[in-house]
């Protein structure tokens, strides 16, 4: 649960992060956004290093988190509601993070 948690933080700042200059770059706000969004960037690497196992291991398996908080962003700030085919393929990835994340110690 730990793991999983962390993943969903370690989303939640990739996405501001890059949600901020998006609101500068498309919506006019102003280039003061980039400061909060170039720290949660860093806030983003530096959640991916807490993780105790190797890092593209850390990054595959993050993918997966990655989508189900995009598509929960999608509903709760772009006021979109995610489809069944939306929620399918969020299924199927955390699947994946699962396989990898929680494989069996050799």
């Amino acid at each position: 649960m730990k793991t999983f948690f962390l993943f969903v933080v370690t989303a939640i700042a990739e996405i501001v992060g890059c949600y901020l200059p998006y609101l500068w770059l498309k919506q006019g706000r102003s280039v003061l956004w980039l400061v909060p969004a170039a720290l949660s960037l860093a806030l983003f690497a530096w959640l991916l290093t807490l993780h105790e196992t190797a890092a593209g291991r850390v990054y595959a398996a993050y993918g997966g988190v990655y989508i189900g908080v995009a598509l929960m962003w999608l509903w709760g700030v772009d006021q979109i509601r995610p489809t069944a085919w939306d929620l399918a393929g969020a299924g199927v990835a955390l699947v994946g993070m699962g396989l990898i994340m929680f494989q069996p110690a050799r």
